[in-house]
């Protein structure tokens, strides 16, 4: 086989439509547009969405719950994922977390969760701690330092 000789699956490719070429390419005069109206004209049609004045979905679905923008969205990790990455007597901060690659994104801090089981002693530095992390690190022999 050479490199002139290859070519796409057969359906994997269309002709294109080529609509306005006169009346021969079965495409001429209106262009596939019908006659006049909204969708026939320049820059015609509607926004998306919209539908034909009728309220949108948007609008008619019931709002729901409550979206504080002041809340603090935090990165969590696992005391199961310290586990497997950090050798024992480590010192884990975002930076080590980040360079461990459990963390790609900081937002607003890191949070320990206490998911797993945990045997090496670390010192973990971060933002928050649930309680089960909190107790967890420190049976292990770690300590913990609230950023």
């Amino acid at each position: 086989m050479k490199l002139h000789e290859l070519s796409p699956a057969i359906g994997a490719t269309k002709d294109v439509k080529r609509i306005g070429r006169g009346h021969g390419s079965g495409h001429g005069k209106t262009a596939g547009k019908g006659h006049k109206g909204q969708w026939a004209r320049s820059g015609g049609g509607v926004r998306p969405g919209f539908e034909g004045g009728q309220t949108s979905l948007a609008r008619r679905m019931p709002k729901r719950g409550f979206n504080n923008i002041f809340a603090k969205e935090y990165t969590v990790v696992n005391v199961s994922d310290l586990e497997a990455r950090f050798e024992s007597g480590a010192v884990i901060d975002a930076e080590a977390l980040i360079k461990a690659g459990l963390v790609t994104k900081l937002l607003d801090g890191v949070k320990v969760l206490g998911n797993g089981e945990l045997t090496k002693s670390f010192t973990v530095k971060a933002e928050k701690f649930s309680e089960t992390a909190k107790s967890k690190i420190e049976n292990a022999g770690g300590k913990i330092e609230v950023l």
